[in-house]
């Protein structure tokens, strides 16, 4: 509800809405979903969606989420993938993961996606269950990495990479008031380097590697 000088201005209803989009560096159309997660009637709600990607033509859906973890503020964020099925993870580069427990909106709409015969991931950023408040700009940046690797593309992020670190430096500057706190981090980051393999390391390289000679490209420089 807005209101002004007491008077109710308008009611504006919350809605999910539909876009397209024509960037020419892909080369393709994007058709780009932005919504609030439903309360109540998902098989309904996905169904609709569901019907609009038939009418679209859509290809591939791809689904942003977000989960609570024990992961170090300070390490970059892992982004796990969801695929509906094992071809799709193979074609996509991704490393699949198991799950059995509670689900969103995301794997809600995957799934009837997949039912459907749509071809759809879901990635999912681990956010540090220590500084769970959105937004969240590390978590956001880490998504769409995930989403430039799968469609070969470069997104414009604008002020997010500075965002992310700006996030990163004030998260430090609270664990470094409470003892407690950076004691924890500092054991977070100390399991999270024992566990990530070397070759895990440089896959990592090797695609922000692949990042930066896309941007070059699109921007007029040499590779």
């Amino acid at each position: 509800m807005e209101v002004t000088e007491g008077h109710a201005e308008e009611l504006v209803w919350p809605t999910t809405r539909i876009e397209i989009a024509r960037p020419p560096q892909v080369g393709r159309d994007l058709i780009l979903l932005h919504g609030i997660e439903p309360n109540m009637r998902w098989r309904g709600f996905t169904a609709e969606l569901v019907t609009a990607f038939r009418e679209l033509g859509v290809e591939l859906v791809i689904l942003l989420g977000a989960l609570l973890a024990d992961s170090p503020h300070t390490r970059p964020l892992q982004v796990t993938a969801a695929t509906s099925g094992s071809e799709l993870a193979a074609q996509l580069h991704v490393e699949p993961v198991d799950y059995k427990g509670p689900t969103g909106i995301v794997g809600v709409l995957q799934q009837a996606c997949s039912a459907a015969g749509i071809q759809a991931v879901s990635l999912w950023a681990a956010v540090p269950h220590y500084v769970a408040q959105p937004p969240s700009p590390k978590a956001t940046l880490a998504l769409l990495r995930s989403v430039e690797d799968i469609l070969d593309i470069s997104l414009p992020l604008a002020d997010l990479p500075a965002e992310a670190r700006a996030w990163e430096r004030g998260v430090d500057e609270l664990a470094e008031q409470d003892s407690d706190v950076a004691e924890y981090v500092r054991s977070l980051e100390e399991a999270k380097d024992a566990t990530d393999l070397p070759e895990a390391s440089g896959d990592a390289i090797a695609r922000e590697f692949e990042r930066y000679l896309r941007r070059r490209g699109e921007h007029g420089g040499r590779t």
